[in-house]
Parts: structure tokens; sequence; C-alpha cells
């Protein structure tokens, strides 16, 4: 009887341990969106004319696990010495380092497309970032992204914003 009770107790036990790890993880697919502050600039290879300036991005995308997402960036404004950033378009795989349940870095990689007033070119971008969440739902964030590496020049953005998971 001790050995049948000992038993049901320990099933028990280990269902409801069950039960509270499935309710602590968020729901897969989980959608995104945010906002960013974008401070980038413009370094002709061999030239000490650089140009920055800062605009706006705005971010989204799809996190299939704690590991993996896949992220949009669209942003322009901002502008320096006759150089204005038109705007920005990319499509990135997202690999994620959950740190703690509230903190985690990321690495971003993929393509981009970036129209100057005085230069259009797409190519490929990579990025590394962190972000800490400060509610269920919400999250503060910096990264830093290597939008284009050029043979004439190299266009870089820091960002610092909010995000919000649905």
């Amino acid at each position: 009887m001790k050995t049948l009770t000992l038993a049901a107790i320990t099933t028990a036990l280990f269902a409801a341990g069950i039960t509270a790890a499935q309710a602590q993880q968020p729901p897969y697919p989980q959608g995104y969106v945010g906002g960013d502050a974008i401070f980038w600039e413009l370094d002709p290879d061999g030239r000490a004319d650089s140009r920055d300036g800062t605009g706006l991005r705005l971010n989204g995308g799809l996190k299939f696990n704690d590991y993996f997402a896949v992220e949009g960036h669209l942003g322009g404004g901002g502008s320096d010495g006759g150089v204005e950033l038109d705007s920005l378009a990319g499509l990135y795989a997202k690999g994620i380092l959950p740190v703690s349940r509230e903190f985690r870095l990321y690495g971003l990689a993929g393509m981009t497309d970036v129209d100057f007033d005085v230069d259009s070119e797409s190519g490929f971008s990579y990025g590394a970032g962190a972000e800490f969440d400060v509610a269920p739902n919400l999250s503060l964030g910096a990264d830093y992204m290597r939008y284009l590496d050029e043979d004439q020049y190299d266009f870089d953005a820091a960002s610092v914003g909010v995000r919000y998971r649905f």
C-alpha cells in the first residue's frame, strides 16, 4: 500500500511539474514588433569624410522557439553633408542566446537594401544585440548592425528601442 501511495504522489507531482513548466513557456510561434532610434554612419574606405545621422527603424519578427527567429527592418531618416538615408529594408535570421529569463543576447544575419539619395546598394548584413524584459510582453533592446560592407564604403548603425511581443 505504501508503494502504491508513493507512486501516486510521485506521479501527481511529476504531472504538476510538467503542467507548470508548460504554463511558463510562451506559445510559439510568437510575433513581435518594435521601434528604434538608429544612429548610422556611412564611412568611405580610405577617406576621413564619414557621414552620420539619426533616423528611425521599425522592426518585426516571428520567434519560432527560445533560440531562433526571423526579423525584418524598415527604416530611414537622417542626413549629414548632402547624404541622406532615404530607406533601408532587410530580412534576417536571428539566433538567440537566453542568458536569463529576462535577458537575451542575439545575432542577426541576412540581406539589406539601402537607399541613400546619392546611391542605392543591397548586400549581406550582420549584427549583434541584447534585449531586456521590463514587463511580460515588453522589452528594451540595443544592437549594432553592419548593413553594408562595400568596396567603396561601409554603412553601420547602432540602435536603441522597444519591442512588444504578442
